[in-house]
């Protein structure tokens, strides 16, 4: 009977394992799948720890199994001590160097790297007309959403970061509230966004997002933050370096913005009386830090970071931010809208008027 339950806990056990395991190797958010210069080093690191773990097991195990097949009381007998090494010099020797030598093995590339990851002066490198070189992103973690905001081209954008391909882009990590984390795995970090001072670090982009199979890298929030920290997600939109220049255009002129459509200005005058305290509509600028800038809402993947990308989803989220995510310092309805919620008309209105706001169409 025993026998029998070991066998299926076994079974249980590995079929665990296995769908665990299914959930790895999607190359728009894991680390096992590199797209980046960091994300390759980082890898790279990985296996090289990996490898000395597990040339130290192999020699442990084969040094005990040999013990136990050399030394078992059948083929000595049982009055018989094998040789004392107690105190022998050679094996003293032996394993304080072998450790120390793997140990530097893997301590030398570890702190190279990480001053190298952490070398952000070209961040302030300017050409001939004293513009800056490199793009720099200015990120603020929020409960529970991000927003980037791009000194050098005088745009800001919320929950979806858009970097070009091919160069470095450097990074000014903070945070609005509590601590969180800054992290797109298989692009490299993760780094602490802090209250009290600002992490610099730079990361690389190697190929476009577009042919992934959701068309974005995922990035996540890595420090526990509060009740909804588990959906505390980012997109990473990946461009040319030519699409990206036009991008910064069309989020320039994202203040001209114009609702088109009877039902979407119906839903931009609700959003004019309820919404516009918090939210901007306008790439240009520096957001008003308070809530989300939604000026690329209809172009994003998401929907509060979480949800399917459509009006239903919309419609959801504007009613009862907090049943998705709890905590979040989104207003109920009710706060905003003279205490009571939303029609069905009004959402459909609303929900018409942001999937309107869209710089990429």
């Amino acid at each position: 009977m025993m026998k029998g339950l070991k066998k299926w806990r076994l079974f249980a056990l590995l079929t665990a394992l296995i769908v665990f395991l299914s959930g790895c190797g999607k190359n728009y958010l894991s680390t096992l799948t590199p797209a980046g210069e960091v994300g390759r080093e980082q890898h790279n690191l990985l296996l090289l720890a990996t490898a000395i773990m597990t040339l130290v097991i192999l020699v442990v195990v084969v040094i005990y199994v040999l013990a136990i097949v050399k030394f078992r009381r059948k083929k000595v007998g049982e009055n018989v001590i094998p040789k004392q090494v107690e105190g022998s010099t050679t094996l003293e020797v032996l394993w304080t160097v072998i450790p120390i030598i793997l140990l530097l093995i893997l301590a030398v590339p570890t702190v190279a790297l990480t001053y190298k990851f952490a070398d952000t002066k070209a961040m302030d490198a300017k050409d001939a007309d004293g513009k800056a070189k490199a793009v720099t992103v200015n990120v603020t973690a929020k409960l529970y959403w991000w927003q980037f905001e791009y000194p050098n081209e005088g745009i800001v954008t919320s929950q979806e970061l858009v970097v070009p391909t091919g160069e470095k882009v450097y990074f000014n990590l903070k945070s609005g509230d509590v601590k969180h984390s800054f992290w797109i795995p298989t692009i490299g970090g993760k780094m602490d966004t802090n209250v009290e001072n600002i992490n610099k670090f730079y990361l690389e982009f190697d190929k476009e997002s577009k042919d992934l199979e959701t068309g974005v890298f995922y990035g996540k929030c890595a420090e526990l933050c509060g009740p909804s920290h588990a959906l505390m997600d980012f997109k990473v939109k990946t461009l040319s370096k030519a699409d990206f220049n036009n991008w910064v255009s069309e989020m320039k002129a994202s203040k001209n913005h114009v609702a088109s459509g009877d039902l979407e200005k119906q839903g931009e005058d609700i959003f004019k009386t309820s919404c516009i305290t918090c939210h901007a509509v306008s790439g240009d600028g520096k957001g008003t830090g308070i809530a989300p800038n939604l000026a690329t809402f209809g172009d994003r993947n998401r929907v509060a970071g979480v949800l399917d990308h459509n009006k239903k989803e919309i419609k959801k989220w504007i009613n009862d931010p907090q049943s998705v995510k709890p905590g979040n310092t989104m207003p109920q309805p009710e706060k905003i809208n003279n205490g009571k919620k939303f029609s069905d008309q009004e959402l459909d209105a609303l929900a018409a008027y942001l999937m309107g706001l869209s710089v990429e169409k």
